[in-house]
């Protein structure tokens, strides 16, 4: 099978030591349905279609990438590639033709080879090496924040001024306990994969009470495919909000289900908010929470008290999470190399000592998309490189003061409104 041929619907994997059947681009843009997936990771063809299911990730991540090129991806992601390089033997039907590119459409291969440079160069190094001090001192201060938080209470009694002190401090505790899970979800600590998931599993369990799948679920996905509609759940929140092409489509459809000219404005009402309706049991958590302080409040104190720290702790998520985004294109599926699609969708927000604790160095967003698995306190160490491959390529490397970040996303929201409005009253 010297030529480009294609493979019977389930003929099954190439055989070990035949020649591998070739296929061009033409041939593997027509597998993108679903239970019909193909993708290409270094110039090899995989057939997905069954095994997407048991795929750790989840099938929506990968099936993401469907007849793409999921190099860039495929790497971003995983720690051990021969590890999942075994699993992908078995999926194997063939290879890119030799006279095909390794991208598939007008991409720019030189960015696409710059950026694997850059990734090699930073493996060298040693960027993706973690510091057990930088992340023992993290988890030791969130602790010490829930034990401040109960003297607080214990020492000064329930009124009101301990009670929102305390719940201040439990709020910040919980917000470094979602950065913490976060290099954790991302393997970005501990070299071995199984490490990192059982204590992110202890974190979002133990420390928050939130499910650890139910996280890597949606953060992966918006990861592989950030600000695109119906891939990203970050930007998929119609018809509550309306974010960049939506606002077009729910214009000149004549859709109105809440008044989206004025979202900017109940969007500090029930933006933040709403993250609190999708907390999801973990009985540790809850009874550590309520054993400790249901004897200073009583069952009502102790869930009103419980409701504002996770009202004061979603609001921070909220705001520190889609700073970096929401002001960014936002749109449905471009088919961009791995550095243009990150970089279209994210921005920096300039580093301080504050701003970097304050926003668990998601303030570097931007290397955190390009490098997902780099331990984050050597972002700063890999921006300039970063810096450099945008300037070579003509790139938007897009840093803003952080209240202009936290402004923009108030701004954004009235632009994507009014626009929703001018299509619905002129179509």
């Amino acid at each position: 099978m010297g030529g480009v041929g294609e493979p019977g619907p389930r003929e099954g994997p190439a055989q070990p030591g035949a020649p591998l059947p070739t296929f061009c681009w033409e041939q593997i843009r027509a597998h993108d349905q679903p239970g019909d997936k193909w993708l290409v990771i270094e110039r090899r063809v995989y057939d997905i279609s069954r095994w997407a299911q048991r795929h750790p990730g989840g099938s929506r991540l990968i099936g993401h990438h469907g007849a793409e090129d999921a190099t860039d991806a495929f790497r971003a992601f995983h720690q051990d590639l021969n590890f999942v390089r075994k699993f992908l033997q078995p999926l194997l039907i063939g290879e890119l033709a030799p006279e095909e590119p390794s991208q598939d459409g007008p991409l720019n291969a030189q960015l696409v080879e710059d950026f694997r440079a850059l990734h090699q160069a930073a493996e060298d190094m040693k960027l993706f090496d973690a510091s057990p001090t930088f992340f023992a001192f993290l988890l030791g201060h969130i602790l010490a924040m829930e034990v401040l938080a109960w003297l607080l209470i214990y020492l000064l009694g329930p009124g009101w001024v301990p009670s929102a002190l305390a719940a201040f401090i439990l709020a910040i505790s919980q917000a470094q306990s979602w950065c913490l899970q976060h290099d954790l979800g991302h393997a970005s600590i501990f070299k071995k994969s199984w490490w990192n998931h059982v204590a992110q599993k202890f974190v979002m369990g133990q420390l928050k009470g939130f499910s650890a799948h139910w996280w890597n679920f949606r953060h992966f996905q918006h990861h592989a495919k950030p600000n695109i509609f119906h891939k990203d759940p970050d930007v998929t929140v119609a018809p509550v909000f309306l974010l960049g092409e939506s606002s077009v489509e729910y214009g000149k459809k004549k859709r109105r289900y809440l008044p989206y000219n004025q979202q900017h404005l109940y969007f500090f009402l029930i933006g933040p908010p709403l993250l609190t309706l999708d907390l999801l049991w973990a009985a540790s958590f809850y009874a550590r929470f309520f054993l400790s302080y249901l004897p200073f409040y009583g069952v009502p104190g102790v869930l009103l008290f419980f409701v504002a720290v996770r009202v004061l702790e979603s609001h921070w998520f909220v705001w520190i999470t889609q700073m970096n985004h929401i002001p960014k294109e936002i749109g449905h599926e471009k088919h961009r190399d791995w550095v243009s699609s990150q970089l279209a969708a994210t921005c920096n927000v300039e580093p301080s000592l504050f701003t970097n604790w304050f926003s668990g160095h998601l303030n570097f967003q931007i290397e955190h998309h390009l490098f997902p698995r780099m331990p984050r306190h050597n972002y700063s160490r890999v921006a300039p490189l970063v810096k450099s491959l945008c300037a070579k390529h003509g790139l938007s490397y897009e840093v803003k003061p952080f209240l202009t970040a936290l402004v923009d996303i108030v701004r954004s929201l009235k632009k994507s409104g009014d626009i929703w409005l001018d299509a619905y009253l002129h179509q």
